[in-house]
């Protein structure tokens, strides 16, 4: 038996299964895996993405490799309360390689906040009179994100004022009339920002049927991110917000909802929020961002316990 060549090999962990590469992904701690499969099926774009709840599956494509070898390679998530398994899949005539599937695991691993000890941000939130029961009730809630970031933008952005069916459904639109499908896949990429930032506005808008200033901010956010930004949580948040706000048609709001699942701010918090301030009593924006503050530095992780309390996370 001749010894498969170092590019091929899949790494520690990981196993091959014909043009696949399998390995399994375990959280450090409690993990309410339910919810994030629940979470991940509210949010799923339609021809972009799969999933499954009864299944515990979730399927999507992300970008890996770099240079002339990046690629869109399918990710099959399938979940358990003690571990995710992943199956992943290249684009026809490409096989995972070492690189990639470590990368892939990165990126699992960041995207469903698997490295986060909970016993620190539970101890805290033990005694407060409001999170302390969500989170006796609901141990091991994490904070997914996504992997994309510039998808999430543009998610966020067709949802504003409106529901997150909506929303999802004027994404699978944009993805229908922009995004490219993978051959091998079964699935469709998310429209490049400079694909979008190329298009015709008025197209933009009839293809999506958003409003003209829904249509001008998703072109916009394109343009900014052609020209450079990375919406990610390895760059500097600080910038992320500041060019994000000067986007027109982009507010606090969006801009705090998109630090905390795709900059991975773990102490982001959209006080604006309209069920988080109904879920904490009718409160301001002014009076949810100063209750709030008891919940420094782990606020997002609140966010989640609070939402979770009122919201479906299933369509």
């Amino acid at each position: 038996m001749t010894e498969a060549p170092p590019e091929t090999a899949a790494p520690e962990g990981a196993a091959r299964d014909g043009s696949a590469a399998r390995f399994v992904v375990e959280p450090v701690g409690a993990y309410d895996h339910a919810h994030a499969v629940g979470l991940l099926a509210a949010h799923s774009v339609p021809g972009a993405e799969a999933t499954d709840v009864a299944a515990a599956t979730h399927a999507r494509l992300v970008e890996l490799g770099s240079g002339a070898a990046r690629a869109s390679y399918r990710l099959d998530l399938s979940f358990a309360s003690t571990r995710v398994d992943v199956a992943m899949t290249g684009p026809d005539g490409v096989l995972p390689t070492e690189a990639t599937i470590d990368e892939a695991r990165r990126v699992v691993r960041t995207w469903l906040d698997l490295d986060t000890d909970l016993d620190d941000v539970e101890r805290g939130f033990a005694d407060d009179r409001v999170l302390g029961p969500l989170v006796a009730a609901r141990p091991g809630i994490r904070v997914t994100g996504n992997p994309d970031g510039f998808e999430t933008a543009v998610m966020t952005v067709l949802g504003q004022q409106v529901s997150l069916a909506a929303a999802r459904t004027f994404t699978g639109r944009l993805v229908a009339a922009y995004g490219e499908p993978v051959a091998g896949t079964g699935l469709t990429r998310f429209p490049r920002a400079d694909r979008l930032a190329a298009a015709d506005v008025d197209e933009l808008r009839a293809a999506v049927g958003v409003t003209n200033s829904r249509a001008r901010t998703i072109h916009a956010l394109a343009e900014v991110v052609a020209d450079g930004l990375v919406i990610a949580p390895d760059v500097d948040h600080a910038d992320a917000r500041r060019r994000l706000l000067a986007v027109p048609g982009i507010g606090p709001w969006t801009v705090e909802y998109l630090a905390v699942r795709a900059l991975g701010d773990r102490d982001a918090w959209p006080a604006g929020d309209l069920v988080l301030r109904r879920v904490m009593g009718g409160l301001t924006t002014k009076q949810a961002e100063a209750a709030g503050a008891a919940w420094s530095p782990w606020r997002a992780y609140a966010l989640f316990h609070l939402w979770a309390a009122v919201l479906p996370t299933a369509p």
